[in-house]
């Protein structure tokens, strides 16, 4: 009876935990909402936003060739999964200033989702999974 109750928990334990994993599929079609400013892969390139190879680690306002705003320069931001996070729900609040013109994404599953899928892209836009 003890057993077959940890099979159980741990059953549900694993299922809870499955349910809330990053869904690298889900985040690239959550990224079309991004794909009229941004661009990711081996040949994208600045377009209204900057390209967004290597996001996660990268200094705020470094992308080379892209006119950020100074509110995105002076930021002091090195993009992590939970500053990402936070932007990504409200640009707007999180750098005021920004040139950034979206609603923002809130479902947090969905944001999660996102970030799985650009953290295959490195620097250089090759993508692994």
């Amino acid at each position: 009876m003890i057993v077959r109750s940890l099979l159980v928990s741990l059953s549900f334990v694993a299922l809870t935990c499955a349910a809330h994993a990053q869904d690298v599929d889900a985040g690239k079609k959550s990224f079309n909402k991004c794909r009229a400013c941004h661009q990711v892969g081996p040949t994208a390139k600045n377009g209204v936003g900057p390209e967004l190879n290597g996001l996660i680690g990268r200094k705020a306002g470094s992308v080379e060739g892209y006119n950020y705003s100074d509110a995105n320069k002076n930021s002091g931001i090195t993009w992590d999964e939970a500053t990402f996070a936070e932007y990504i729900k409200n640009p707007k609040a999180k750098i005021p200033g920004t040139k950034m013109a979206f609603a923002g994404i809130t479902k947090e599953q969905e944001i999660k989702d996102l970030t799985a899928f650009l953290k295959t892209f490195d620097k250089d836009g090759k993508e692994s999974k």
